[in-house]
């Protein structure tokens, strides 16, 4: 599956529909920013989509996902936790593999943070935490990216780096980004979601800043 075609997405909270019903088709080769105010529907609407795709995308949840107790090779690591047999995961945490430490490594060389590798998540800044959780997600390798703002603790180089990584990386995604600038420079597709609706869908060279903006 490189893409997808979902429809019918809702979701409700306290009796109260957040989102739809609505309808996504995402091409090979589409990478979409979900832009939108805050409370708009896009953090639900990404887990939605992962839920309905299931183990064929590469998840960076807001929230991360990370475990604070264990070092940061083995929180990557989990991005494949389901491709290995329980002996092999079992054996990873105590005394992991030369191929793996070094594809883990090449990861976080890329995002750089490579002397991070052993240490304690729990220990990390923010944009590191964050890092970490992008790392998994590259090295789960999976089809499409679904990410829910994954540049939010970043500076401005450093998040124009992770975003044009993942832009090679991952030629399909669905990125909920709030900055406008992100998501026309990085992303060829824009979503606008508003009220839990899709009130916006044009490639990105058919937009200026100001189509984007009204949504906020």
């Amino acid at each position: 599956m490189a893409g997808f075609d979902l429809s019918g997405l809702t979701a409700s909270f306290g009796g109260e529909r957040v989102i739809g019903p609505l309808t996504l088709k995402v091409k090979e080769g589409d990478q979409v920013a979900l832009v939108g105010k805050s409370g708009a529907g896009k953090s639900t609407l990404i887990r939605l989509i992962h839920q309905r795709v299931d183990g064929q995308s590469s998840l960076v949840p807001q929230e991360l996902g990370l475990v604070n107790a264990l070092p940061v090779f083995h929180n990557v690591f989990m991005g494949q936790l389901d491709k290995h047999a329980t002996w092999y995961n079992t054996i990873t945490l105590v005394r992991p593999f030369k191929q793996d430490r070094k594809q883990v490594l090449e990861l976080l060389d890329a995002l750089r943070m490579s002397e991070k590798l052993w240490i304690p998540t729990a220990s990390l800044s923010g944009g590191q935490r964050q890092r970490v959780a992008i790392a998994r997600a590259l090295y789960r390798n999976a089809p499409v990216l679904l990410a829910d703002e994954p540049i939010s603790a970043l500076d401005g180089p450093m998040a124009h780096h992770v975003m044009q990584l993942l832009r090679d990386r991952f030629k399909t995604s669905v990125i909920a980004l709030h900055d406008v600038e992100m998501a026309m420079k990085y992303c060829n597709r824009i979503v606008g979601i508003q009220n839990g609706q899709v009130a916006l869908d044009e490639p990105t060279d058919q937009l200026a800043a100001a189509d984007i903006m009204s949504l906020y």
